[in-house]
């Protein structure tokens, strides 16, 4: 007697009856975790390529987001996003400066404060190394109507919230 094929298990638990609305809760779930696969290994290749640890690009791709959005960053902010020490935040960006990736300027409202900025050199491999990446997700995004776009940044934001919460304890 031959055994029927089993359906793939996740996390240890049995998998949801064929069609509705679990069966669709876990294809959305596992798409996340393709997702998060393949930005892990497009980050570790940008690491090799740009010959820097995960915590430093990760900092990196704050500047250039921030960046982006027009707002400065400062190393606390550093600090609390990659969920490090200020010190460790410290070392960090006496790397990132010494290797010509970032350099410390005056806030541009807090003479006081100190805020961390991309050098061109660094923004122009960041996104030498990133452009084609870039451009392939957006060739990606380009089938879908602007409905469905709107529905996938909802079920995006929500999934990044949930990972991002503290969990209880």
């Amino acid at each position: 007697m031959q055994a029927e094929p089993r359906a793939p298990r996740t996390g240890g638990h049995d998998e949801p009856a064929p069609g509705g609305r679990a069966a669709v809760e876990l294809a959305v779930l596992r798409a996340v975790r393709q997702f998060g696969d393949s930005h892990d290994r497009m980050t570790g290749s940008l690491r090799h390529g740009m010959g820097m640890n995960a915590s430093d690009l990760a900092a990196l791709r704050l500047l250039v987001i921030r960046e982006d959005q027009g707002a400065p960053v400062t190393p606390r902010e550093i600090a609390q996003h990659l969920r490090i020490s200020t010190a460790s935040t410290t070392k960090l960006l006496d790397r990132l400066v010494a290797a010509g990736h970032a350099r410390r300027e005056p806030h541009p409202r807090d003479r006081r404060a100190r805020v961390i900025a991309l050098t061109e050199a660094s923004r122009a491999e960041f996104f030498r190394r990133y452009g084609s990446r870039l451009a392939a997700m957006r060739a990606a995004v380009a089938e879908f109507d602007d409905a469905e776009l709107e529905i996938a940044e909802r079920v995006i934001r929500a999934v990044s919230a949930a990972i991002e919460a503290e969990p209880e304890d």
